[in-house]
């Protein structure tokens, strides 16, 4: 390492004000600083001095959800190889990741852990790794036009967003999905930190609602042209638990992970495991999965209560609200973006709680939408500075009449 660091150090003057290339100053220094801690660090009073800086904030969320992106090789493999199986396929798989499955001398059996992971591997790479470049392009052009540093924010943005697509998503719109996320939903205002919606969300929202045929429906979760199922959410809204159970599916293996869905949000267990790093690291805030876990308890509670005689969404429990669908995912990597979430602490709880009401209100109420985290969150991150207002103008008014006492 200290050969490259010696190699850095040599060409910084080309990129240093001045040099040849200081307009590629942005790139040269999302190299070093990838390799290297920076070196700009707070020496004096009054500012404040912390061991940690944005790069290890966005590494250490970047190892947390890396469950999920195992788990989302696993899980896919594991569906595609399933479908296979059915279709009476054992040995082969079509198109160019069943050639190159087979070169490495990988069969498609969907009880080896081994060949499920590598068939879902080809399957997930593709999608972070068109992610990764065409929105690492976009970084680096805008801090390159700003005389910008290249911001570490996209490293937890790319892999949030690849993990929320369907592995069947064609590239072309994982190329503008991530365009729209970063261009539109970031860079617009000014880049990480003034961006006031969570840009992986933004993004899949975007995809959602203009290609809805190739991120919904029933075809487009299992890794097999021609294969149809249904995730157990879409069966929920058609029939309730009584549907999901008959469908073959439990909470058990719904909370594993074991099921169709996007690539990296099926497993509760796998996003769970980050969540635990996250707050231990008090990289995340508790205060926002608290009060979302309670927003959304406490709605699904109410709506038991209700009932319904046509919607049996009414009577779906909440601890099957809790591993279906997206809900797990959008609380713990989602919700808890620093940028885009409340800033106070009572702020945060009632940040929380919006989303998790919103996200019940939405899977229950409207049945042609199932799915509702997403929604959920993009629409708490617009109120997010109003909540922190009201909750900023209530201390200044307590501590005001304190002090009329006084």
């Amino acid at each position: 390492m200290s050969r490259l660091r010696g190699f850095l150090d040599r060409m910084h003057p080309l990129f240093a004000k001045g040099g040849r290339f200081e307009k590629y100053h942005a790139v040269y220094e999302a190299v070093d600083t990838f390799f290297y801690t920076p070196a700009d660090v707070t020496r004096t009073a009054p500012h404040v001095r912390d061991g940690i800086d944005l790069k290890r904030v966005m590494i250490y969320v970047w190892l947390a959800v890396m469950p999920c992106a195992l788990m989302a090789c696993w899980n896919t493999g594991l569906q595609a190889n399933t479908a296979l199986q059915t279709y009476g396929l054992w040995d082969a798989a079509p198109g160019w990741r069943g050639e190159l499955l087979s070169f490495m001398g990988i069969n498609f059996n969907p009880n080896s852990v081994w060949d499920n992971f590598w068939h879902g591997f080809w399957y997930f790479v593709p999608v972070y790794a068109v992610t990764f470049i065409v929105g690492g392009f976009w970084e680096v052009l805008f801090a390159a036009v700003r005389n910008h540093e290249v911001n570490e924010g996209f490293f937890v943005t790319s892999i949030l967003f690849a993990l929320t697509l369907p592995p069947t998503i064609p590239l072309w719109q994982v190329a503008v999905g991530i365009s729209f996320g970063i261009v539109i939903g970031k860079e617009v205002f000014g880049g990480t930190g003034k961006n006031f919606l969570n840009p992986a969300l933004a993004g899949r929202a975007f995809l959602f609602f203009a290609y809805p045929a190739q991120m919904s429906g029933d075809a487009v979760w299992t890794a097999v042209d021609g294969f149809t199922g249904a995730t157990p959410l879409a069966l929920a809204a058609e029939g309730g638990v009584e549907a999901i159970i008959a469908g073959g599916y439990t909470w058990s293996q719904s909370f594993f992970g074991s099921l169709q869905g996007s690539l990296g949000e099926g497993s509760t267990l796998a996003i769970f495991l980050g969540m635990i790093f996250l707050v231990y690291t008090r990289v995340a805030s508790w205060r926002i999965i608290a009060g979302t876990f309670a927003g959304m308890v406490v709605t699904v509670l109410l709506l038991n209560l209700i009932g319904s005689d046509s919607n049996p969404m009414f009577a779906l429990p909440w601890h099957w609200h809790l591993v279906l669908g997206g809900f797990a995912f959008g609380m713990v990597f989602m919700a808890t973006d620093p940028v885009s979430a409340a800033m106070t602490d009572t702020g945060r709880w009632i940040f929380g709680a919006l989303i998790g009401f919103m996200c019940v209100l939405i899977r229950v109420v409207n049945p042609a939408f199932p799915e509702g985290m997403m929604l959920a969150i993009l629409f708490a991150n617009l109120f997010a500075p109003l909540i922190d207002w009201f909750v900023m103008q209530a201390n200044i008014r307590r501590r005001e009449r304190r002090h009329a006492v006084r």
